[in-house]
């Protein structure tokens, strides 16, 4: 699998892109300039309305295990091309996915859930807002498939603590300028490369653990997502200001940020969520008997700063 881990964003290129010698060439009609970006280095493209790019360009990222998301004027992505690799072990993956007994996903799920309340109290505490206790206490309540919806119990709490200093309401798709767009950014990017880590792990991305629905290509990656969106969170609310707009330098900064270690290891949140997905992999077809769940336990530090 490629290792790249780079997002190439040319959600605002009003241009082409072109592949040439193990490279993809962004090239924009505004300035005429020319950027050459190492495939290699590469985890997943955005390309915006105002985008052209060749067949070739596809085959290549497909080559190199590249998703690329194509995106409507709102920035979301509506359509992808996700590269069809040749995986030992796909067929036995979507079969244990689809035969995966109801006790297995609820104890999958519970394992999510206590994983990503657990990044969400780091979450707090590195932003020092106080009470991250309160979710940290959630944590060994909840019970296999979460009968007592501890998720949606820790959110509340969650982004109550959140917004008690600055009055902030979440509201995902809204358009709105601030700490909403730049989360739904940040998740954007963030679902960008679970996609590609399901897809490499010969998953199938609409046999989902928890969500679910007829027109959700990719239910299973919102499932795996979770408990890497505390990540996101910490980096937006700690350098992007809820009164501007989302800027150029705004989007690299985030994009950078989550190149950052995600844990004690060092691994940036790319790898842990390639070895997840790996890892669920196993988990379907019983060759291990838990699923275990990285926790969001790095720092502030951005690789790059904006």
């Amino acid at each position: 699998m490629n290792a790249g881990w780079r997002i190439v964003d040319c959600t605002n290129l009003t241009g082409s892109i072109r592949y040439q010698r193990g490279q993809i060439i962004v090239s924009s009609e505004e300035n005429g300039l020319d950027v050459a970006v190492p495939l290699a280095q590469v985890a997943v493209v955005l390309i915006g309305v105002q985008a052209s790019i060749s067949g070739a360009v596809i085959t290549k990222l497909s080559e190199y295990d590249i998703a690329l998301l194509v995106c409507d004027w709102r920035d979301v992505p509506i359509a992808g091309a996700i590269p069809w690799r040749q995986h030992t072990r796909i067929g036995i993956r979507h079969r244990s996915q689809a035969e995966l007994s109801l006790p297995r996903k609820k104890r999958a799920w519970a394992s999510i859930v206590q994983a990503k309340i657990t990044g969400q109290a780091h979450t707090l505490h590195l932003l020092n807002r106080p009470r991250s206790e309160e979710l940290t206490s959630l944590i060994k309540n909840v019970r296999s498939g979460d009968p007592d919806n501890m998720e949606a119990r820790a959110a509340r709490k969650y982004w109550q603590i959140i917004s008690a200093e600055t009055k902030f309401s979440r509201l995902p798709g809204s358009e709105t300028i601030g700490w909403n767009s730049a989360l739904d950014y940040g998740y954007t990017l963030l679902r960008g490369y679970g996609i590609r880590a399901v897809t490499s792990a010969g998953l199938s991305g609409a046999l989902g653990v928890f969500h679910r629905g007829r027109g959700n290509a990719f239910a299973l990656v919102d499932d795996l997502m979770e408990p890497f969106r505390g990540m996101v969170d910490a980096f937006v609310f700690s350098r992007l200001s809820n009164d501007e707009a989302l800027t150029k330098e705004a989007k690299h900064y985030l994009a950078a940020s989550l190149n950052s270690a995600f844990d004690s290891s060092g691994k940036s949140l790319s790898t842990v969520f390639n070895e997840f997905a790996q890892q669920y992999g196993l988990y379907v077809e019983g060759e291990v008997e838990s699923l275990v769940v990285p926790k969001w336990k790095g720092s502030l530090h951005a690789s790059e700063g904006i």
